[in-house]
């Protein structure tokens, strides 16, 4: 099984817009890494879950579409300062592809919870518009790749 763990794309500053879609660049971010993945990451996630939040759905949106229309929902638990023991607990007993889309701090303590058993370890740097694959084994989870904007036109 694997679990693609996505940060939202670049939003708006809430000064800007108090909804806070994806930025220009956001769009750009996400439409890049998206693009990458449908031509390369096969199998695929077979639903793509998000916080809710404008940004994320947005996000979760753009990979859909890269990918073929696969299925996009909203569910609990993935908001910024969520407890990731949740998402740990549901990501144990699934045993299909998900891809989830949200946010800082909490998706990067659901990596360090997942992947050391800590949710204060930054076992992985996540990124907008980036995205960590992990594979769930006998052993616990392991990394099988990352994608970030940066990999695009370097760091900025």
């Amino acid at each position: 099984m694997r679990a693609y763990l996505a940060q939202h794309g670049l939003a708006k500053d809430a000064s800007e817009d108090a909804a806070r879609p994806l930025s220009d660049q956001g769009r750009e971010d996400v439409t890049r890494t998206a693009g990458f993945l449908s031509l390369f990451e096969k199998p695929r996630p077979v639903k793509i879950l998000h916080s809710g939040k404008l940004r994320a759905a947005q996000t979760a949106d753009m990979f859909a579409e890269a990918w073929g229309g696969i299925a996009v929902e909203h569910t609990l638990d993935l908001s910024p300062n969520d407890d990731p023991s949740v998402w740990s607990a549901h990501l144990a007993s699934m045993s299909a592809d998900v891809m989830l889309v949200g946010h800082l701090p909490h998706m990067q303590r659901l990596a360090g919870l997942l992947l050391c058993g800590d949710t204060s370890r930054e076992a992985v740097h996540l990124r907008n518009g980036g995205v960590v694959c992990m594979e769930k084994r006998e052993s616990g989870w392991s990394v099988l790749w990352q994608v970030n904007p940066t990999l695009f036109y370097g760091e900025s």
